[in-house]
């Protein structure tokens, strides 16, 4: 039998194209946890030739999915928000890492950082999941 983390690293990823897309490299998962990186690519650039808004969005939305799946249970966003503090261009390396700053069963609170390949800080992103009954198996 797979441990939730497994199941996350193996399935979720297996099946999540976006995050594929993105080029998302699973450096880290356990419980409420999840590190993960990319590269920013030419096509993920906006006129202003830096990173479209929706590429450290979706990024950080990735490890959030990651971190509130990994205890097994499936999860689904209720809301989330960004704050874009620094450009990201062609070339960077992102690390996003997802926190779990409250969970009960039912709802989990997500805070994730994402920094770049000189450690920093160009977004924060929060999220807040409903936890189903349902489990990954």
């Amino acid at each position: 039998m797979l441990s939730p983390e497994q199941i996350v690293k193996e399935r979720m990823l297996e099946n999540d194209h976006y995050s594929q897309w993105l080029g998302v490299e699973l450096l880290k998962i356990k419980g409420g946890y999840s590190k993960i990186k990319m590269v920013v690519r030419k096509e993920m650039l906006n006129g202003f030739q830096i990173a479209h808004g929706g590429i450290s969005f979706g990024f950080a939305d990735s490890a959030f999915a990651f971190a509130s799946n990994s205890r097994g249970k499936l999860a689904y966003s209720i809301s989330t928000d960004i704050n874009h503090l620094q450009k990201v261009f062609e070339g960077d390396v992102l690390f996003a890492e997802a926190i779990e700053e409250h969970y009960n069963g039912k709802i989990g609170k997500y805070k994730v950082d994402v920094r770049n390949q000189n450690d920093i800080l160009v977004a924060t992103f929060n999220g807040l999941v409903y936890v189903s009954k349902k489990d990954w198996e």
